[in-house]
């Protein structure tokens, strides 16, 4: 109807009344850009709401998973000292402890998680929709952390892939059988058992303790071994700082 009157005004050059009309169609135009601008940006912003809300379980899980690697890696160390004597020919250390600790020492467990799921989630500008920096400060620090530092790759040594190489398979199969690793209560992380008893013949754990000293190089690679766990735990750690600080401000949403 609009147009009919504003044609109508145009063949009469009726100019005060088409500036008028076109106007007002302009200015209803932007009205309901700007409504339907405004619905969107409220719908983004339940969206991204309730996606923090969901944030809560992931980040306890991140937090849980910190834990259990600590303790992960501390028994792993355990091991290491003893395997460390084991090579300097501790008589306290009998061959089957040797040969066990020197494999359950390269032992390993990493995240697989990675800031790409986080990227996913809050891109495409949501982010920027968090209007409290409390907020969006720590989530950002969370998003862009260095996952690789604290994946499986990242302890992944050449001392793991050398040791196997001289302990016995079949040594080895037992071991993993009665004290690899285990899945926590949680059915999402790993754990190892602090102790192991497996029952070796003596003549192959003998044997196998020949062979593990055959090769004092493996000392030298389960040193940098620990070097490379220890920058793993340094960078868990720095990452359970920043979950712990995004779930504090996170605590009083709901």
């Amino acid at each position: 109807m609009i147009f009919k009157r504003a044609a109508a005004r145009l063949r009469a050059q009726d100019w005060v009344a088409i500036t008028i009309e076109l106007g007002i169609v302009i200015i209803g135009v932007f009205i309901g850009m700007w409504a339907a601008d405004l619905n969107q940006r409220r719908s983004d912003k339940r969206e991204v709401r309730q996606l923090l809300l969901q944030l809560k379980p992931e980040l306890a899980n991140l937090q849980q998973f910190a834990d259990v690697k600590r303790a992960y890696y501390a028994t792993t160390r355990r091991y290491a000292e003893t395997a460390f004597a084991g090579w300097s020919n501790d008589p306290k250390i009998n061959d089957e402890d040797f040969v066990i600790a020197a494999y359950q020492a390269s032992q390993v467990s990493g995240l697989s998680n990675n800031g790409q799921s986080w990227a996913m989630i809050f891109g495409g500008g949501r982010l920027g929709l968090i209007a409290d920096a409390n907020v969006r400060r720590p989530l950002q620090r969370v998003m862009t952390f260095d996952y690789t530092s604290i994946s499986y790759q990242a302890v992944a040594t050449r001392y793991r892939d050398d040791v196997r190489l001289v302990i016995p398979d079949s040594i080895q199969q037992a071991i993993r059988a009665r004290c690899g690793d285990q899945l926590a209560a949680d059915g999402f992380t790993l754990t190892l058992p602090a102790t192991c008893t497996v029952s070796i013949p003596q003549s192959q754990a003998a044997a196998a303790a020949r062979a593990l000293r055959s090769h004092p190089e493996l000392v030298r690679e389960l040193a940098q071994h620990q070097a490379t766990v220890g920058a793993f735990l340094s960078a868990l750690n720095q990452l359970e700082t920043q979950t712990r600080v995004l779930a504090g401000v996170l605590s009083d949403l709901h």
